[in-house]
């Protein structure tokens, strides 16, 4: 069983996601941070793989991004870092990037080295959804990965039916039309969208705009749980101690 698949079965509530940036603040960090993060009690980790355009994040992450590829981080590292992972790490591991780096890389190449590393997600915001079903959803269930794709406040409701419907996992809920990082999520913009979205046959996990207790807890009011991104990069930044980050998201109001 993918490990998505089994996190979602075993716990419905205050699933805590934890992004963070590939390389960063140091090339060789990536596998260390994630071996804290699992230590430290978080569900779910998505790794982000640094682009030079990445138009839907905020400065902290689009700062990140930058110094990760000084550093020389690139996909092909990224995924060699990622070889033994499984040897450490159980809890689920999402990566998320633009479809640029990967086109480059090779699309099926790609999906085949994370099915072979055991990735068990794939979030990439700037693949067509209407593409993916037409020329990669078959290709990423035959590797055993999930496509998480994002639903924001401004999406028909038509389009919300049809990625439910064509869903392997959890939906992505953007929390505003903003980038990341830029502010914190509206909890009247929660309460429309759950409104919209209670239906759903799959999952949801929120993201943008999570950065501290309060909003973690509201957004997990409306969906399964939270992501915590700029908030979590700028701790790196500030060389916070990951187990006094993620230890203010674990007592829930």
């Amino acid at each position: 069983m993918n490990r998505l698949d089994k996190l979602f079965k075993e716990k419905r509530k205050n699933i805590l996601s934890i992004y963070y940036t590939a390389g960063y603040p140091n090339l060789n960090d990536t596998v260390e941070i994630l071996k804290d993060l699992q230590n430290s009690g978080v569900d779910l980790v998505e790794i982000g793989i640094p682009f030079s355009d990445p138009v839907a994040d905020g400065p902290v992450i689009q700062e990140s991004s930058k110094i990760a590829l000084q550093n020389g981080m690139s996909l092909k590292i990224l995924l060699n870092q990622l070889t033994e992972i499984r040897k450490e790490v159980e809890i689920p591991i999402i990566l998320m990037g633009y479809f640029n780096p990967v086109m480059q890389y090779g699309i099926e190449k790609f999906v085949q080295k994370c099915n072979e590393i055991e990735i068990d997600g794939l979030i990439i915001p700037d693949l067509p959804f209407d593409l993916y079903l037409r020329d990669y959803k078959e290709l990423f269930i035959k590797h055993n990965l999930h496509n998480i794709n994002l639903i924001t406040p401004s999406i028909s409701d038509k389009r919300i039916k049809q990625i439910d419907e064509n869903s392997t996992n959890f939906i992505y809920v953007v929390s505003s039309a903003s980038t990341t990082g830029t502010k914190q999520a509206d909890n009247n913009v929660l309460k429309t969208m759950f409104d919209r979205l209670q239906n759903l046959k799959s999952p949801t996990l929120i993201g943008f705009g999570i950065s501290d207790k309060t909003t973690f807890n509201n957004a997990c009011k409306y969906a399964n749980g939270a992501i915590i991104g700029s908030a979590f990069v700028k701790s790196l930044q500030n060389k916070q101690n990951i187990y006094e980050f993620t230890d203010i998201f674990k007592s829930y109001d």
